[in-house]
């Protein structure tokens, strides 16, 4: 599982840096600048997540129960975060109306968050 989880975030890590540099240099004159802060904003947090999931592979203090559901839930969430953000700020670039697929930024975040409170519910409640 941690090797699992440590490619996953060097992998959202990776194309944090790629997108956030396509954006700076590929999107800024393409995309008004409210879209472009919204797409930074997906890159943002996709970079949050990548660095969560490497320091939750490291960590010897998490059972890989734990381990288990931070890395579905952050997966998830940011695939359905960050994700949706990219496709909700490029469509006047991709012509693709995404507008119905904008509920899906909020479950994404709240899978986000969730995955942050589980190491934090472990330690609060462990019997050590």
């Amino acid at each position: 599982m941690d090797k699992k989880i440590l490619l996953v975030g060097l992998v959202f890590g990776i194309l944090s840096i790629v997108l956030g540099a396509f954006a700076a240099h590929g999107l800024k004159s393409k995309l008004e600048v409210s879209a472009l802060q919204s797409f930074e904003t997906g890159v943002k947090y996709q970079m949050y997540m990548a660095l969560f999931l490497l320091f939750i592979a490291v960590q010897t203090y998490f059972p890989s129960s734990v381990k288990f559901h931070v890395f579905w839930t952050a997966l998830l969430g940011t695939l359905l975060f960050s994700g949706s953000i990219y496709l909700l700020s490029t469509q006047a670039i991709s012509q693709i109306n995404f507008k119905k697929i904008g509920f899906i930024t909020p479950i994404g975040g709240l899978f986000m968050i969730v995955s942050w409170c589980i190491p934090l519910i472990h330690i609060l409640t462990a019997k050590k």
